[in-house]
């Protein structure tokens, strides 16, 4: 059965509500999978690692484009400062890594921030650790797999540019390269485990795999837990109305959703989830009630989110918790990857890749319709926050997407924050 209210838009493939969302306590079965306790553990065990930065990541707000566009406010919180790695994959597969390696070891006395830290070393060095990826899981993957020291393979699917093939390479990982898309990648890295032996890290849940992209995805409630410390709101309720988050296979929605669910309860915000037109498995999952995939060709610009499969395990949040599901096209992502570089008097310039910038686009897509901003219940009270989730981690893609280096961009920020004496 096809459920929920479906608007074409301008720019946009569709808009489709969930009659499925619920506003109740988060739900007892879900919080056993995925709870605030376990996301912080993950910060506490991440907080130490090298190669993440030492703070939060910042929460920008844009009153220039919060005026545009009719609302209180738009915050962005800027994951591509996150860490070296550019993106905020980092939080996820190092945490799921250090989950696995405390269930191999349960006699052992490892300590979970030890485990980065390369004091397990000599334990883990005949351990290989395989994954697919579109580029920034396989970057952070294979990084923390090198402060492990344990072995990596990265599988990348013909769509994976040479750009991001390189960086992977840079920690040591070895790349196994496919002729598919992205969901055949999955399939082969699953049966070059079984064939050698090797340990799946993947954000992607199927039949008989749910730890760790589980492990996955409670790495992603760091973001969420310094979003509530950056914006603490009313006792009880949320500084954000409204979330937009990006789709892919649903992980990172799903770490984000969970957090703000159980904290927040009936009086969460309303989360908006945003994928390529031509990769829309979670329009589709939303559509008919249950885990599906892609309609289109799943190639897309915003190549961490050109997935064609649902993950069943993050479904399970996302079907209860998400009030609206967006498709957009790639011109959208590619306007707002230049409105963010832009910025303006008012509003810090960001550099935000083409995946990053999803969340923006949609919320231009919808604030372009007037009776769409009616059905999301966006006006001048409204407080917005969309996620950078990538800087340029292709820098020649987005350059030749903006038209304008990333350095250039990271420069005119820094002039801005002179000129605001650090403020945003």
């Amino acid at each position: 059965m096809i459920a929920g209210n479906i608007h074409p838009m301008t720019g946009v493939a569709m808009l489709l509500s969930n009659p499925h969302a619920l506003r109740t306590h988060y739900p007892a079965d879900l919080a056993a999978i995925m709870n605030i306790q376990h996301a912080q553990a993950s910060r506490r065990w991440l907080a130490p690692w090298k190669e993440l930065a030492s703070a939060a990541t910042p929460l920008y707000v844009l009153p220039d484009l919060a005026g545009q566009l009719q609302l209180a406010c738009v915050h962005v919180k800027d994951e591509s400062v996150r860490s070296s790695l550019g993106s905020f994959k980092a939080l996820g597969a190092p945490v799921a890594l250090i989950r696995q390696v405390l269930r191999l070891y349960p006699e052992s006395a490892i300590t979970p921030e030890d485990v980065l830290a390369g004091r397990h070393a000599q334990l883990l060095q005949n351990y290989t650790v395989i994954s697919a990826t579109d580029g920034n899981h396989g970057r952070s993957l294979a990084a923390a797999a090198r402060c492990a020291g344990c072995r990596c393979v990265i599988v990348l699917h013909a769509q994976v540019s040479a750009e991001r093939e390189a960086a992977i390479a840079a920690f040591g990982a070895k790349i196994v390269r496919i002729e598919g898309n992205y969901d055949e990648s999955v399939e082969v890295a699953a049966q070059m485990a079984q064939d050698h032996g090797w340990q799946v890290i993947s954000d992607t849940s199927y039949e008989g795999y749910e730890d760790i992209p589980r492990d996955v995805m409670q790495g992603y409630g760091t973001i969420a837990a310094e979003l509530v410390e950056q914006a603490a709101g009313d006792e009880g309720r949320s500084t954000f109305t409204h979330i937009f988050l990006q789709g892919g296979v649903g992980g990172l929605a799903a770490g984000i959703v969970s957090y703000f669910w159980e904290l927040y309860g009936a009086n969460r915000p309303r989360f908006i989830v945003v994928e390529p037109a031509q990769a829309d498995c979670l329009y589709q999952s939303a559509l008919y009630g249950r885990a599906g995939r892609a309609t289109g060709t799943v190639e897309s610009i915003m190549a961490g989110l050109a997935c064609g499969e649902t993950s069943p395990l993050a479904w399970r949040f996302l079907q209860p918790a998400v009030d609206y599901f967006l498709t957009i096209d790639d011109e959208l992502a590619i306007e707002a990857m230049r409105k963010l570089a832009t910025g303006s008097e008012d509003d810090i310039p960001i550099v935000a890749g083409e995946s990053g910038a999803a969340g923006l686009a949609g919320l231009l897509s919808i604030c372009d319709s007037s009776i769409c901003m009616k059905q999301l219940g966006l006006d001048t009270s409204s407080r917005v926050l969309v996620i950078n989730t990538e800087g340029a981690t292709a820098p020649s893609v987005y350059r030749e997407l903006t038209g304008v280096a990333a350095e250039m961009v990271l420069s005119q920020q820094k002039n801005w924050k002179d000129a605001h004496h650090g403020n945003s």
